[in-house]
């Protein structure tokens, strides 16, 4: 068992959804209410990772994040350290591949508030802000919990685009789903066995979670329903 590559894993989810979260709240909120032209086409182009091979997305990452690149040589100029093979590339990767896990559940569960409690809300004084914080976020919360928890659990195991951006440098971009391929690399097939067997029953509670999180939202938005 790679310990300190399940403890790099860990790191990792936290990171993503230590700045993802916030973000797609934002976000989530913008796209839910907001009525625009081309917003089929932004809802689209959040859905991108879903669809894309990791390979591919990795290949962009490590050509849109390398030291030739705009982004990558400012990084390196300013900070004196490389995001491609670095932890910190990895976290922008992970919020990159990991945005329709935060941003679909919270833009719908924005979806489900009435628009007569918002009307309310302002008939009784309420900014905008105040209503973010006191009526929304309450309502929206279970949302919030199923993307912090789709996002935690996919980052943990994600595999191709760690791989492509980051390979296998312990200590620093060795995460748990690398140890394993290494494992079985190796043919060290008991190691292998036991992480693997972490993942999956990580990978079990969290979708018994997100479930349970879903079908109590869909029945607070029918009982607002009648």
């Amino acid at each position: 068992m790679d310990w300190e590559a399940l403890t790099l894993s860990i790191k990792l989810s936290c990171y993503t959804v230590l700045f993802l979260i916030p973000l797609s709240i934002i976000a989530g909120r913008a796209l839910a209410y907001g009525r625009f032209k081309g917003k089929s086409w932004v809802e689209a182009l959040i859905m991108v990772p879903l669809v894309l091979p990791p390979t591919v997305i990795g290949y962009y990452l490590l050509v849109g994040l390398g030291s030739q690149s705009l982004i990558g040589s400012w990084v390196e100029q300013v900070f004196g350290q490389q995001l491609v093979f670095h932890f910190s590339g990895l976290v922008i990767a992970s919020m990159l591949v990991n945005i329709p896990f935060a941003m679909q559940p919270i833009q719908r569960a924005f979806e489900s508030i009435p628009a007569d409690i918002r009307d309310a809300a302002a008939c009784c004084g309420m900014s905008r802000w105040t209503t973010f914080i006191k009526v929304e976020l309450p309502m929206v919360w279970p949302g919030v919990l199923t993307a912090f928890v789709l996002c935690f659990s996919h980052v943990l195991g994600e595999f191709g685009v760690v791989l492509m951006l980051g390979g296998s440098i312990a200590g620093e971009t060795k995460t748990i789903s690398i140890a394993i391929y290494d494992s079985v690399q190796a043919f060290d097939f008991d190691a292998a066995g036991v992480m693997s067997l972490i993942l999956l029953l990580f990978a079990i509670s969290a979708l018994a979670l997100t479930t349970s999180l879903s079908r109590r939202l869909g029945g607070q938005h029918e009982r607002r329903s009648r």
